[in-house]
Formats: structure tokens, sequence, C-alpha cells
């Protein structure tokens, strides 16, 4: 792994690792979104360069002034390097746990292919799995978002 890399997911790690102090002292409201991003019966996870390391929903935090929609825009284009304009959304999710509450806008869009171009700084990897069959090892959102995906 190049030197470069490997400072910026050390950098990461570190910034995670201030905020989850951060989280644990004032007790916030995140408010983000997660994408589920579909090829055919095949949906997109990814995994972490930190914080939980299990397979997980692409997304990411909605910034000051941004738009729920915008936000599942930018963050697909910064973590998968992929356009994707056409979103159906799934509505919200309200969570509490490792000292946050989330409130979490939920959105899905279908690709007419499996390329991606993983931001290697973010994400150590991203692979597809049938839906009905998903990895073991899934972040705590997972479940209960691809039960909302069965249900639309």
């Amino acid at each position: 792994m190049p030197f470069a890399l490997q400072a910026r997911r050390i950098a990461m790690r570190c910034a995670y690792a201030g905020l989850r102090t951060y989280y644990f002292v004032r007790r916030p409201l995140i408010v983000g979104v997660k994408c589920v991003v579909t090829h055919g019966d095949d949906v997109l996870l990814v995994r972490h360069t930190y914080g939980h390391r299990g397979w997980d929903l692409p997304g990411g935090w909605i910034r000051r002034r941004e738009l729920p929609l915008e936000a599942a825009r930018r963050e697909m284009h910064e973590e998968l390097g992929r356009e994707i304009d056409n979103w159906d959304a799934l509505g919200e999710l309200s969570v509490n746990g490792d000292h946050h509450r989330d409130i979490l806008h939920l959105f899905r869009a279908r690709l007419p292919d499996r390329s991606v171009d993983i931001d290697l700084t973010e994400l150590a990897e991203a692979d597809w799995f049938p839906q009905n069959a998903l990895p073991g090892d899934v972040a705590r959102y997972v479940h209960p978002i691809m039960a909302r995906v069965r249900r639309s």
C-alpha cells in the first residue's frame, strides 16, 4: 500500500476516534444518508477503513444546507466514483446508539452495471451480494434498511 494512502487511512481512523469522544461527551444528533445501490437482485456493500469494519451500505453525513438527495449523490460520487441520478426515496430511519442519535435519510438506486471506483482512503473494499444472502458481519442498519427495500 502506498505510504500516502496509508497516511490518509491513519488520519481517518484518528479523526473517527476524536468523533467518538465528541459523541460520548455531547450526545449529538447526526443526520445522514444511507444508500441502497442495486444491480439486478444484488446490493452493493462496503467496508470502511475506520470504525466498524463489517459490511455496510454506502452513505455519509448531510452537510449544512445540503438536501438529503444532494448528499446521497455527493457521497456516491465521492465513495464509489459514480454519478447516480435515478434515486427513489425510502423514508427515514431514526435510531439511538454509540452515544449519539441518528436520523438517516434512505435512498435506493438501480445501476445498469456493477462498475465502481472506490475511494481507498475511506473504503477498504466494496462487493456485490444477493439481497437474500447478505454476509453475516453487516453493520447494524443494514437489515432494517433492506427490510424496508423489500417492502417498497
